[in-house]
Parts: structure tokens; sequence; C-alpha cells
């Protein structure tokens, strides 16, 4: 996926206040969600990138567009997350790698000011693709997961069609 459609995925109006925000991309891989969050967010604003592979990481630059990059080396399901709160927590393609969704979202919920938000890039789809997707999530199971954790919103931003040829991808973005 090129930079520009990452971003138009991601982009909301949550975006456009002008506000220095503090976001984590969990799962980040390469980075390119990462660096499309990065061209949403004010200028001064940081980003933490969090991958357990360090050649990935690597690829990542430490700054994009005015918004400082802080790469960090970890499991985000199972390691403790370099940092206290955030505004937001982006989970592109990454999702999907949490078998126990509903004990996550209790664990990371935390970590996201009262007024944050959660923003999810998956695949459409409650069927396993093996190795690439093992845990999908369809956007009604992903409404039905934040509903149940006590958020108020799960809203559809977005829907393309897959390159992979599976289901189609969405995005969501969800709140208190």
């Amino acid at each position: 996926m090129r930079l520009d459609e990452a971003a138009a995925m991601l982009n909301n109006d949550y975006f456009h206040t002008g506000e220095q925000m503090v976001w984590a991309d969990l799962g980040c891989g390469k980075g390119t969600f990462t660096l499309a969050l990065a061209n949403l967010l004010s200028p001064g604003s940081l980003a933490y990138a969090i991958d357990s592979n360090a050649a990935s990481l690597q690829q990542i630059p430490s700054s994009y567009k005015q918004v400082s990059i802080e790469k960090h080396k970890a499991d985000f399901v199972g390691d403790k997350l370099p940092f206290d709160t955030v505004d937001g927590i982006l989970m592109a393609n990454a999702f999907h790698y949490v078998q126990h969704k509903d004990a996550f979202i209790k664990k990371i919920a935390v970590h996201i000011k009262q007024d944050g938000r959660f923003l999810i890039v998956e695949y459409n789809t409650n069927q396993p693709i093996p190795v690439w997707v093992p845990f999908p999530v369809s956007f009604t199971a992903l409404q039905n997961l934040f509903w149940d954790a006590g958020f108020n919103t799960v809203r559809l931003l977005s829907e393309r069609p897959s390159v992979y040829g599976h289901a189609s991808m969405y995005s969501a973005i969800i709140t208190r």
C-alpha cells in the first residue's frame, strides 16, 4: 500500500485540531502506517513505533513531517509498553495477531487518555488466513468487542479491496 493510500484510510476529523498529540503504532512493521499517521499529526507531535522486528524498525526514520518517531523493539501483546498514556493507538494489520482480543483491549485501554482514540485497520473477515492473518476480526466483530469493553463509538472510516484478493480491508475509529 502506498503512503497516501494508508493516510487516506486513517484520515478523520480528530487529526484536524492543530494540537500536538502523542500516538503509538503497535505492530508497525516497516512503518507505512506510522508515516501515514505522522503525515496527519500536527508538527511537534510524537509517534511511538513498536514492533518485535528490529530490522523493520530500522527502516523507519526518526522523524517525518516534523513529527518525532520513537522506535521500540517490543512484543505489543506481552511486553511492557514504553509509554504511560497516549492520545491514540493505531493498529494497522496488527490486531489480527492478537488471539485474546477482549483481554488485550482491557489491558491496552488504560494507556489511552479518556478522550483518546483507537484506530484499527483490518481485513473484514472472521476466517483465518493461515500464517498471514491468524485471528482476523470483521468490522461487526470489532464493534462488539469494543462495545463489550465499554467503548461507545466504533465508526467505519473507509474500505478498500485487499491486494491479496482476500476480504476487503477497513479502517475504524473507536472512542469511549
